[in-house]
């Protein structure tokens, strides 16, 4: 029996079944073919693809100094597994494993360069997921008391309810506004945020209100406000704590019946926007003491996210860092690896006055002196740098991370009423993963697990 007749376009089809993406180059670099799982992990059809140059289709962060399939067509030979990301068709970062070869034809001659590309982002959120990381956008942390408020998220996001979002200057309560926002039904909508700390009074009710032609002198013409700039999509107010309590009755009566009337306007306008609000103050003991009304923090208060400080949480350190170096090599081209066990040493033992912003300075300040390889105690600000200018005397890496992984279990150890199972739940790992730290940590606990009757905690 003969076998049957491959039908046209053979390789097409064949490149059409396969789940890792492909696409051909020719000398000029412009793509020449696309197949369909290349389609489907960039969004982006081969039509608008095919005719294009390579990186304006795939905006990888290797395009420009450290193109694998650029070393392939230069020195001829092939490459394999070189890890790298794309940007698909959503803004979205796709981490990606790449191998490139020459493309010949039947007679050897070179026709261009050829490269298959595999999606890791299975992968990549399993890693984060073995290493204890969660990530929500930009926030990223491993703390439990972070976790917590990843938990929240999806419900918080979800409803419509005025959110706020309480902690210390620095500690990213923007970014998890801007989280709440991008997860709601409202995310394809604006995102305006507005810090009312900066403005006096008359300045932000015409900056969140807007204004008609002639309310005041030099008002020539229209101006709409905030609140209209976020129509449909969400407004945040930072920094609420710092406005007068006679702004206060304004802003509460925009609230309660989602109107607002522009600077020199007749008529109340329609306000479809959530409002999400923040502020570095105790606003409950600013309410006790009369420098915030009441009806207002209470208004706002229906659904109350607190973010720690990141020396209670300095876990997070080396993953903030980690994240920091990934965001600026990308957006700067540069090719810093990472830090030195030396500087992360400093760096957790310091105290950060100014939050999680503050160690973005640091790492960004660093990568002014350090623009590539691994991040030294030398390209640290000389107030982080100096002997006498950390708490802690120097020793390993090793041992700081451990001090941090010993001091976070133990505290949800003692949460959970030393329930092992509890705790292991809490922190996101397998119960034989927490026994295994515990011994290898030398943490000390009772005899009696949390489940028994009579336990510590119980």
């Amino acid at each position: 029996m003969k076998p049957e007749k491959l039908p046209p376009r053979v390789t097409e089809i064949i490149l059409d079944s396969i789940s890792n993406g492909v696409f051909t180059i020719d000398h000029d670099w412009f793509i020449t073919s696309f197949n369909r799982a290349a389609e489907e992990i960039t969004g982006i059809g081969r039509e608008e693809a095919v005719g294009k140059h390579c990186w304006d289709v795939f905006r990888s962060n290797m395009c420009e100094k450290d193109c694998a399939l650029r070393r392939t067509m230069k020195l001829g030979k092939d490459f394999v597994d070189t890890s790298t990301y794309i940007v698909d068709s959503e803004q979205r970062r796709i981490p990606v494993v790449v191998c490139t070869s020459l493309l010949r034809d039947e007679e050897g001659r070179e026709l261009g360069g050829v490269e298959i590309f595999r999606d890791m982002s299975l992968v990549e959120e399993l890693r984060r997921e073995l290493d204890g990381r969660f990530q929500v956008g930009e926030l990223v942390s491993r703390s439990p008391s972070m976790r917590k408020v990843f938990n929240l998220l999806p419900q918080v996001a979800d409803s419509d309810s005025t959110v706020l979002i309480e902690g210390e200057t620095g500690t990213g309560k923007e970014v998890l506004a801007r989280a709440i926002h991008e997860l709601s039904p409202r995310g394809e909508k604006p995102f305006v945020a507005v810090n009312c700390g900066a403005l006096p009074d008359s300045l932000l009710e015409s900056e969140l209100f807007g204004y008609k032609a002639g309310a005041f002198t030099n008002a020539t013409r229209d101006k709409p406000g905030r609140f209209a700039q976020a129509e449909g999509g969400t407004i945040f107010l930072d920094e609420i704590g710092d406005t007068s309590t006679a702004f206060q009755v304004r802003l509460l009566r925009v609230l309660q019946e989602r109107t607002f009337q522009p600077l020199g306007a007749t008529a109340e306008v329609r306000a479809d926007v959530r409002v999400l609000t923040a502020s570095n103050r105790d606003l409950s003991r600013m309410v006790l003491e009369g420098e915030f009304r009441q009806d207002l923090y209470y208004r706002i208060n229906v659904v109350r996210l607190a973010l720690p400080p990141l020396r209670e949480r300095k876990e997070d350190i080396p993953l903030l860092v980690e994240h920091f170096i990934n965001r600026l090599n990308s957006l700067r081209g540069k090719s810093v690896t990472g830090i030195s066990p030396e500087t992360l040493t400093i760096l957790m033992s310091y105290e950060y006055p100014g939050n999680i912003r503050e160690l973005e300075n640091i790492i960004e300040h660093a990568f002014v002196l350090c623009p590539e390889g691994r991040i030294a105690p030398g390209c640290l600000p000389e107030s982080l740098a100096g002997p006498s200018k950390h708490s802690s005397p120097a020793g390993s890496i090793d041992d700081t991370l451990r001090s941090v992984e010993g001091q976070a279990i133990l505290e949800a150890l003692k949460r959970n009423g030393y329930n092992r199972l509890a705790t292991a739940r809490e922190l996101g790992i397998h119960k034989s993963t927490l026994f295994r730290k515990i011994k290898n940590l030398g943490i000390q606990i009772p005899k009696i697990d949390g489940r028994t009757k009579g336990a510590a905690g119980v």
